[in-house]
């Protein structure tokens, strides 16, 4: 007979990037210190949290329909808690729609009072009520990580919140609020408590990490927090996202090219190859701009690697622009590139354009620029064969029967090994590659 557990369990449910993935994990440190521990499954909870993401319509669409298939499991268990928070619900309005959609929601709550899960919780048990808590208004930074980390051997260290760029496509500003950097002092001691405790590889994570510090007065840049943070000398790596072009400069790169803990890959997300149409996105530079720091970057960094983000039918795309975008993927180069439809995103500039793109002129570009991306990426995976190359070892896949790890490219290797391997560098001869991954033999 199996002893059932007493202990309260959780289960998170996550979408979109990997800063929401990092506060799943510091809602998983809020639960487990009220006493929770992990469950296998949603039917084993006691309590089911949703950190929800709205910057594609998909994952939200994703996130109503998982909602909604709480339903039943709601019946057979009333005391069952269920709690949706994250960018979804700090929309305007997106609360109240959410409680009249699913009547069955007990906590409600935003982007700006993550840190206040708990005391929601304890609010909840002393009433019958809903709980709905959205603050309109950024409250002060948390600086304690009480975060329950899942990644071993990496680690995401949050060093700055909100955006001020308005991206007239984007809803991070209207839900993520201003800018707000974290003490340096805060974030280097959270970086060097991670790696006392045996992380290897540590990324910073902000929606525009070149802007660290301009709300300090810029007494204190990101380019010298990576100076400082590389001032430790064991081996590790560093790695941060998301950099918005406009403000990627030489004084960056220049600390990319002086540490060797700081990966030579940058994700530097371009959105589209058309001047115009990034001057309708808002983005503040050109084309050419971007292709100019791609050009200093390489000039100090022969060797760096770039990945990107990049848009097809945003509001009035032309043929001609797509082409442009086509062109600038190829004169760039990426290593990879995360490609995607617009979609309309409520309450933002574009959202209100006329000359929306049809669904199915939109599919047909997306076609064509994946594949040219992807034609890329093998292109440069294929350099691979025959060479040795470090992966930081991060999981064993079941399914392949290998352990896998990433090199500092981000390209994923695959290996055998007769003894646990996660959390070690291993030195890897490339023998198969097959797009972004890798298959080797490891070298003793």
């Amino acid at each position: 007979m199996v002893e059932e557990t007493m202990e309260k369990q959780y289960f998170v449910i996550t979408y979109g990037c990997q800063m929401n993935v990092h506060e799943s994990e510091k809602i998983a440190g809020i639960l487990r210190k009220r006493g929770y521990v992990e469950a296998k499954s949603e039917s084993d909870a006691d309590i089911i949290v949703f950190n929800t993401c709205c910057i594609r319509e998909n994952a939200e669409n994703h996130a109503y329909g998982n909602i909604g298939a709480l339903k039943k499991l709601k019946k057979t268990k009333p005391d069952l808690l269920i709690a949706v928070g994250g960018c979804m619900t700090q929309q305007n309005g997106a609360a109240e729609k959410l409680r009249k959609k699913f009547p069955f929601v007990d906590i409600v709550f935003g982007t700006h009072n993550l840190d206040e899960l708990g005391a929601l919780i304890d609010r909840k048990t002393g009433t019958k009520k809903a709980i709905i808590d959205i603050w309109e208004k950024e409250g002060e930074i948390n600086e304690t990580d009480n975060s329950f980390r899942t990644s071993f051997p990496n680690a995401w260290v949050n060093i700055m919140y909100g955006c001020n760029n308005f991206c007239t496509y984007c809803i991070v500003p209207y839900v993520r609020g201003r800018e707000r950097s974290r003490d340096p002092e805060a974030i280097i001691a959270e970086v060097n408590s991670l790696l006392d405790q045996g992380y290897k590889e540590i990324t910073l994570l902000g929606q525009n990490v070149n802007s660290y510090g301009n709300d300090k007065g810029s007494a204190f840049t990101f380019p010298q927090l990576l100076r400082k943070i590389c001032e430790r000398k064991e081996k590790f790596r560093l790695r941060f996202m998301t950099s918005n072009p406009k403000d990627f400069g030489e004084e960056l790169i220049r600390a990319i090219a002086d540490n060797e803990q700081i990966c030579n890959l940058v994700h530097l997300p371009v959105q589209s190859g058309s001047d115009r149409i990034l001057r309708l996105m808002n983005r503040k530079y050109t084309a050419e701009q971007y292709l100019e720091k791609v050009k200093l970057l390489r000039r100090y960094i022969p060797d760096c690697q770039l990945t990107s983000d990049i848009m097809v039918g945003f509001p009035t795309e032309t043929e001609e622009d797509f082409r442009a975008t086509l062109d600038l993927v190829k004169e760039a180069k990426f290593a990879t590139a995360f490609t995607f439809v617009y979609s309309k995103r409520s309450g933002t500039i574009a959202a209100q354009m006329e000359d929306q793109i049809s669904e199915e002129v939109k599919k047909e570009r997306i076609m064509r620029l994946v594949e040219l991306v992807n034609t890329q990426t093998r292109e440069q995976s294929s350099a691979y064969r025959g060479k040795t190359i470090e992966i930081l070892c991060e999981d064993y896949d079941e399914k392949k029967g290998l352990y896998m790890g990433r090199d500092e490219y981000g390209r994923m290797g695959y290996f055998q090994s007769d003894k646990n391997e996660v959390g070690n560098f291993i030195k890897l001869k490339i023998t198969e590659t097959s797009g972004v991954s890798l298959v080797g033999q490891k070298e003793e």
